[in-house]
């Protein structure tokens, strides 16, 4: 099914069918099918009726549309598809029909089939944070010694090494996809209960039902040796997962901010990949818009609201809700497909980021030295102290700035820095490529945490 126009803008297509509707409704069936397998092979009921049952549940396709006006008006999805898979088995085996959707409840199969869904989704995303995590990897390395303003509340601070910026998103990237593992394995669960939680219709043999249909409906992130414990109102680890896939999220639009505040035309030290019709402007045909960082702050917008929904909607009553699990059938589905987009957008944006190391330099000699105050202040303080060697580059700073002349050259009229540091001592102090500091262990470590990370997972998923 083509992506909605909605779905163009702030989704991906993988994950716009890994969470639309037809993959829930596929999702229920998918419960079905398995239910009653697990079922005939415990003898809750007839191998004979569990046989058709499945198979009819595994051939069933329904369009959304069909059964929307039914779904509202019963309240849940599961009602009318649990109808029409009854009537196509009783087709097949009037006897079979009266076992379909045996001791289950619609949470049940609406729960699954979003798990389902969410595993597929988890494993998209997980590749992307992958993706995000080996691009910014490749700039960390690539430009460690790529002189930048560094700039703190919006305004120029010491230099930074353009490689260490990208090292923080990298160890950015490298924990959000730590997190989301983490939440995947805990939250993402089958759920089977009954009608009030305890499986009370199906006895003593209800535990072992909920295993094989755990075990019938393999999950990539969850442990093959998970307990299905009902979890109808208890919707922490779930909420736990959807606020791992905010965080990562605000990561992206995190990497978005700094990609397009350093792509404005006037400061030119970033651009997105080119790529044709991207960006583009329907006005002015100069302008390369960053609609990849466009995306990805749009979803940093969406994001945290519809996590805020999804919270309230744990308040719950009793054994089943009335209106708050509802809450989750758009806002979840929402927010998964927006988080998701946002760090595609970012990963793409980094895979092919076009880096201007010349601007860069261009725009932090532009300032003169004034960047560098901080540092020309430390090589001064163990000859006159701090508090005087700060009055001193004050005053070199204000000269710098009322009269347009660098702070080197402000600071050769002060006698205190004369003294002290000499011509060559200033010049060395006021060099930015000694005012990196750490930025070489930085970027080591995130390097470090990057490799192990990939190791670990790699291995994990061969064994």
């Amino acid at each position: 099914m083509p992506q909605s126009l909605h779905d163009a803008f702030a989704a991906t297509p993988a994950l716009s069918q890994a969470m639309g509707e037809e993959a829930l409704i596929a999702g229920v069936f998918a419960f079905e099918s398995a239910l009653a397998r697990a079922q005939g092979e415990a003898g809750v009921i007839p191998e004979a009726a569990a046989a058709v049952i499945a198979e009819a549940a595994d051939e069933m396709t329904v369009a959304p549309a069909d059964v929307a006006q039914d779904a509202a008006r019963a309240g849940a999805l599961t009602i009318p598809l649990v109808k029409l898979l009854i009537r196509d088995v009783r087709e097949r085996d009037a006897d079979a029909a009266g076992f379909v959707h045996f001791g289950a409840t619609s949470q049940d199969a609406l729960d699954t089939a979003l798990v389902l869904q969410l595993d597929w989704a988890c494993a998209l995303i997980d590749a992307d944070l992958a993706r995000l995590a080996a691009a910014s990897a490749r700039l960390a390395e690539d430009h460690r010694a790529t002189l930048m303003t560094g700039r703190t509340l919006m305004q120029a601070a010491t230099p930074v090494a353009f490689g260490a910026k990208a090292a923080q998103w990298l160890l950015g990237a490298c924990e959000d996809r730590e997190r989301l593992r983490a939440a995947a394995r805990d939250g993402l669960r089958i759920q089977f209960g009954g009608a009030a939680g305890n499986l009370g219709s199906l006895g003593e043999r209800g535990p072992a039902i909920a295993a094989r249909l755990a075990a019938l409906l393999p999950l990539r992130f969850a442990p093959a040796s998970a307990a299905p414990v009902p979890w109808h109102t208890r919707r922490g680890g779930l909420m736990n997962l959807c606020a791992a896939l905010a965080i990562a999220a605000g990561s992206a639009a995190k990497i978005a901010r700094d990609v397009a505040l350093m792509a404005q035309w006037e400061v030119g030290e970033l651009a997105e990949p080119p790529e044709p019709g991207r960006g583009v402007s329907s006005a002015m045909p100069h302008k390369r818009n960053p609609v990849r960082c466009l995306t990805t702050l749009a979803a940093g917008v969406r994001v945290p609201h519809l996590m805020g929904t999804l919270l309230s909607g744990m308040v719950q009553e009793h054994e089943r809700a009335l209106g708050g699990w509802q809450a989750e059938w758009a806002a979840l589905p929402d927010l998964v497909k927006a988080a998701g987009a946002a760090i595609a957008n970012m990963a793409d944006a980094l895979e092919g980021l076009i880096v201007n190391p010349d601007r860069m330099r261009a725009n932090l000699d532009s300032l003169r030295g004034l960047p560098l105050t901080e540092v020309a202040a430390l090589a001064l303080s163990p000859h006159i102290g701090r508090d005087e060697a700060h009055a001193v580059l004050t005053s070199a700073a204000q000269h710098a700035v009322e009269t347009g002349a660098s702070l080197a050259d402000a600071l050769l009229r002060e006698p205190a820095a004369m003294e002290h540091l000499g011509a060559e001592g200033i010049s060395r102090a006021l060099d930015p490529a000694n005012a990196l500091g750490a930025s070489d262990a930085i970027i080591d470590h995130a390097l470090v945490v990057w490799r192990a990370q990939q190791e670990a997972f790699n291995q994990g998923e061969k064994a």
